[in-house]
């Protein structure tokens, strides 16, 4: 049962700007309706996409679509400091100081166009973040009304637990697919699921479609032979494996095809059978369950 405010897929905007299909802003508006429209209503951000400009590309988009507020979730993250014209930044690095994580929420909601963010995650971890300043800057955009909830990205069990010590910890956005078991496998979905935190995973569909490697292409071949037996496509299948695992993951799917926007929802009421599930488990390791 999903009891937080967002959808249970997620719409990822990494590629919607330069970064990738730099869509004009009729191309956003037709894009966020599509999500809309097929059940996604909440978009995932972070400031650096596009070199620090795809928030504002989205935001003014939004701003012209007369979409209300209410209807969408907004996601945005900070920390990476990034080397590009936009900034005065001579090496990328992080930043976790109260001023900068404000200032970085302030911006991205200026370019947003919009009041407050649903959930501000920290992009990636620093060796250098300090818990009481990040739990500072926190409890002032909350009591300022900017940001909603607050999570981490990227983040280990031990990082997690670091910033937990200050503040309350909410969601991880981390990699996750059929293809990347990691987390699964070094404690990061129990920690997850032992301390509430909601995961949500990046680049869900794993290396399927991208590469041409042993393993993807055992897991694109059982892929397939499950799409025909459930009869859906096989990137819904990976992602119906995400969504039987009881962590409740959130899959932040980066697609800007309208047709495949249109189909993902349905991911959600595929019921994997059991040994289906493991099979999949056992193409992407090679091996037999141990």
């Amino acid at each position: 049962m999903n009891t937080h405010p967002f959808s249970r897929i997620i719409a990822g905007t990494m590629t919607w700007g330069i970064w990738g299909k730099n869509l004009n802003e009729k191309q956003m508006i037709d894009l966020m309706a599509c999500c809309l429209d097929s059940g996604i209503s909440t978009f995932d951000h972070a400031d650096i996409y596009g070199g620090y400009t795809t928030e504002a590309a989205f935001g003014s988009a939004f701003k012209a679509s007369n979409i209300s507020r209410e209807s969408i979730q907004l996601i945005s993250k900070c920390g990476i400091q990034y080397t590009t014209e936009n900034r005065n930044n001579t090496i990328k690095h992080y930043d976790y100081s109260k001023k900068y994580i404000v200032w970085s929420v302030e911006q991205s909601l200026q370019n947003l166009q919009t009041d407050y963010l649903d959930l501000l995650l920290l992009h990636r971890p620093s060796p250098l973040m300090q818990a009481d300043e990040i739990a500072e800057a926190v409890l002032f955009l909350k009591e300022e009304g900017k940001i909603k909830d607050f999570g981490v990205s990227n983040f280990t069990p031990k990082q997690t637990d670091l910033i937990r010590t200050k503040t309350e910890v909410n969601y991880n956005q981390i990699q996750f697919s059929v293809t990347d078991l990691n987390a699964m496998l070094d404690g990061s979905l129990d920690h997850m699921q032992t301390h509430n935190i909601a995961p949500m995973a990046w680049n869900p569909l794993g290396s399927v479609f991208k590469n041409d490697d042993e393993k993807s292409k055992r897991v694109a071949a059982q892929a397939l032979i499950l799409a025909n037996k459930y009869e859906v496509s096989v990137d819904l299948i990976l992602i119906a494996w995400i969504l039987r695992h009881p962590a409740q993951i959130f899959p932040v799917c980066g697609t800007t095809d309208f047709k495949r926007i249109s189909q993902l929802t349905k991911a959600a009421n595929i019921e994997l059978e059991l040994e289906d599930w493991f099979a999949l488990w056992v193409a992407s390791t090679g091996n037999k369950v141990p």
